[in-house]
């Protein structure tokens, strides 16, 4: 199974929190350190932490990602 980045989130709490909503709604992302080295980041890249979804859910597991992000971030100080 091909999985495929739809997001890249600024820090990992969050990154947990797009997760579990993600699942929530029926997608299947990859935990973090599946797919990778554990314990280690986005080593190849400074753009956060990348959530990743089987390709055939990319489409619509983004459109979802990008509102959830949003609501997330207005709570922020």
């Amino acid at each position: 199974m091909s999985y495929q980045i739809i997001a890249n989130v600024d820090n990992s709490a969050r990154a947990k929190m797009l997760v579990v909503a993600l699942r929530a709604y029926g997608f299947h992302p990859l935990e973090h350190g599946e797919g990778g080295l554990p314990g280690v980041g986005n080593i190849f890249g400074g753009g956060g932490v990348p959530v990743q979804v089987p390709e055939e859910e990319a489409g619509d597991a983004a459109l979802l990602a990008a509102e959830l992000l949003k609501e997330m971030v207005v709570g922020d100080p």
